[in-house]
């Protein structure tokens, strides 16, 4: 599914019949993307003084609407917020044209016979469903036949019908792209959709003013975009510089971090100045902690342009660079004021590039979304199909967000992020990168459920099951015939998350659940590491 060109407006009117839950599902998106939240009805009812029946009685319909496209066109010039519309709000041409101008509309869309469940439970508040000489579920399938033509011509649509809110919650931020991740620092949006690099200079003045900029990319991504976002930048006011990084893992080094904190100096980058990742996860990494170390402390954002840093790296405000020793060992939390993911990148990428963001994917359903891993078994043999959509890409980062939105810090559960990473990154490590990590990352998930199954804590089968989707995604699942075993476990022991010199691992117990904090007895990691 396409998203709509993304712009700097933030309201979001949910819409639909009578009992679509728009009231209920606009409170916890307003809680989630942290804007205020409101409902139109109730708007109108404190501005009346007066019951919405009691209006309808004194008024009539006609009256009301006067008073909703009044309502509405205060709402539309007010801050940004998540609106409830009454289920007619947009028959009117100037009421849909109102809203569409302010903000993205989206419409919900539930069966006859939920929606005759839940407006029956409200008896008495819904003018239009206690017409005279019908029945209010006689006049609710009036109404749905009426205005079915009306509520299909709305490009966005939501599925709200026998799911749990948390469902929906999910499902309506994937079809908007549209997130806020808090608790570490002050909060900040990531936003998905295809076309914003090109207005990224206008969506990121809205989150911090004009000033000098320093984009940092690589040879992958420079040639590709570096032109796009500089124009955008220059555009919105902004005064950037762009510097370029050689392109892999070997150059993830406190030398290449040296060369970027020396770009800055030279494109006079001061304290209010705003660091830009432009690439994968490797130049997200290198230029956050560049930011986070520079004159101790700069803003920056982040621009993904692989599926692995859009799905994972570019998420929580790690930060950092390897050392011989192993990857990531020095580094920072440090949290950018936006993230902006457009999917069109992705259609650059090698097949390799689109597989190795899948681990990372596949690693999210198996922690928190056993909907995505099947989405991730649907792609067998054709992962290439996520491109151009937005929704899957949206998707694939949500189990991330909630779960650094948790713990933004890592004290707890968002160890269970590092599933699949800590025989991962032992396996790149001893290879010396002749891999991708989306490539180790699968091999330590099929590796680590394998020890959670001989440790007892996982289903039987689960090993199997996780090769048979990463293997049908074209990824390798076994441990490389060649791999120095000994350096391998020699990186794993180094790991940076080690507590009181033990290794603890997160490990998976079933598609949606992970125990972390785990210890692994030596002779059964080396055991795993043998087969």
């Amino acid at each position: 599914m396409s998203m709509p060109q993304p712009d700097t407006v933030t309201r979001i009117f949910l819409y639909g019949a009578p009992g679509s839950g728009k009231s209920t599902l606009g409170r916890g998106l307003a809680e989630a993307l942290g804007l205020p939240f409101v409902d139109l009805d109730a708007r109108i009812v404190k501005d009346a003084r007066q019951t919405i029946p009691d209006i309808f009685a004194s008024v009539g319909e006609p009256g009301f609407r006067i008073r909703e496209a009044a309502a509405l066109r205060a709402v539309c010039v007010e801050p940004p917020a998540v609106v409830a519309l009454g289920g007619g709000a947009l028959l009117a041409d100037s009421n849909r044209a109102c809203a569409e101008a302010a903000g993205r509309i989206v419409c919900l869309r539930a069966s006859a016979e939920t929606l005759a469940v839940r407006t029956a439970a409200q008896p008495g508040t819904r003018p239009l469903l206690a017409a005279a000489g019908a029945s209010a579920g006689a006049n609710l399938a009036t109404l749905l036949e009426t205005r079915k033509p009306h509520y299909d011509s709305f490009p966005l649509q939501l599925a709200v019908t026998n799911a749990l809110p948390r469902i929906h919650l999910c499902n309506l931020q994937a079809l908007l792209g549209r997130y806020h991740v808090s608790g570490m620092g002050d909060p900040y949006d990531v936003r998905v959709a295809t076309g914003s690099l090109s207005c990224a200079g206008h969506l990121l003045a809205a989150v911090h003013v004009p000033c000098p900029a320093l984009v940092v990319a690589d040879t992958a991504t420079a040639p590709l975009y570096g032109e796009t976002v500089m124009a955008s930048l220059r555009a919105a006011g902004f005064s950037p510089t762009l510097h370029t990084l050689p392109a892999g893992e070997t150059h993830k080094t406190l030398a290449t971090v040296q060369t970027i904190w020396g770009a800055a100096q030279h494109a006079g980058i001061d304290r209010g100045g705003l660091f830009i990742a432009l690439g994968g996860g490797v130049v997200g990494d290198l230029t956050g902690f560049a930011a986070a170390s520079w004159l101790r402390g700069v803003r920056w954002a982040v621009l993904p342009t692989t599926l692995l840093a859009m799905a994972d790296s570019s998420l929580g405000g790690k930060t950092g660079a390897d050392l011989p020793e192993g990857k990531n060992l020095v580094g920072a939390f440090h949290p950018p004021v936006l993230v902006l993911t457009d999917p069109a990148t992705l259609a650059s990428l090698p097949i390799a590039e689109i597989r190795a963001g899948l681990a990372e994917v596949v690693k999210h359903g198996v922690i928190d979304d056993p909907d995505l891993f099947d989405a991730c078994a649907a792609l067998a043999g054709r992962p290439e199909e996520i491109l151009g959509d937005d929704a899957f890409v949206a998707r694939a980062l949500a189990v991330k967000v909630r779960t650094i939105c948790q713990d933004p810090y890592e004290k707890g559960i968002r160890a269970a992020l590092n599933l699949g990473h800590t025989i991962g990154h032992g396996v790149e490590q001893a290879l010396h990168f002749a891999i991708s990590h989306g490539e180790a990352v699968s091999i330590g998930l099929v590796a680590e459920a394998r020890i959670a199954e001989t440790l007892g804590l996982a289903e039987t089968g689960l090993a199997g099951r996780l090769a048979a989707v990463l293997g049908g995604l074209g990824l390798p699942v076994d441990l490389p015939p060649g791999l120095d075993r000994a350096a391998c476990l020699k990186a794993i022991r180094l790991d940076k998350k080690r507590v009181a010199g033990t290794v603890r691992f997160a490990l998976p117990i079933r598609i949606g659940a992970v125990q972390v904090g785990v210890e692994v007895p030596v002779d059964i990691l080396e055991a795993a590491l043998a087969r």
